[in-house]
């Protein structure tokens, strides 16, 4: 499916419209991939813009780390989080690191990785202390 993706060149460097900040920024390679998906999970998978957010800044004491994508829950808890790379970076446990030093902080149900080739999704159970990984990434109504 195609999507109403924007771009744009601004002092001579092309720039990507981000449908959540509701502005340009600079077109990485990362940052393709996270547009990408985001239209997929508002488009096809029925996720509420309202509730997604790009680029959330987290603070572990004087330390500042940044979550691409979560997903709040209507009432405004972190439900999901989302990390991306550039597609010609391969997904290795690193990349599970980081967004699982995220998760310390924010306890969410789904931790999504992609490089808008491979993408994986897994549904936490903390009662159990683990996780498993899902076939398909859940349509909103699924969650």
């Amino acid at each position: 499916m195609k999507y109403q993706i924007k771009t744009a060149e601004k002092d001579g460097k092309r720039t990507i419209f981000d449908i959540l900040r509701q502005k340009y920024v600079a077109l990485t390679p990362e940052e393709w991939v996270r547009q990408n998906f985001v239209h997929f999970m508002i488009t096809q998978k029925g996720y509420p813009k309202g509730l997604l957010a790009n680029e959330v800044e987290l603070k572990v004491g004087s330390k500042r780390l940044r979550c691409d994508t979560l997903l709040y829950t209507r009432e405004l808890r972190p439900q999901m989080i989302v990390e991306y790379k550039a597609p010609t970076v391969q997904l290795q446990q690193k990349t599970f690191d980081q967004i699982s030093v995220y998760n310390l902080l924010l306890h969410v149900d789904y931790l999504v990785v992609s490089n808008g080739v491979q993408h994986y999704c897994c549904k936490m159970d903390y009662e159990r202390q683990c996780y498993t990984f899902l076939k398909d990434f859940p349509s909103y109504d699924s969650l």
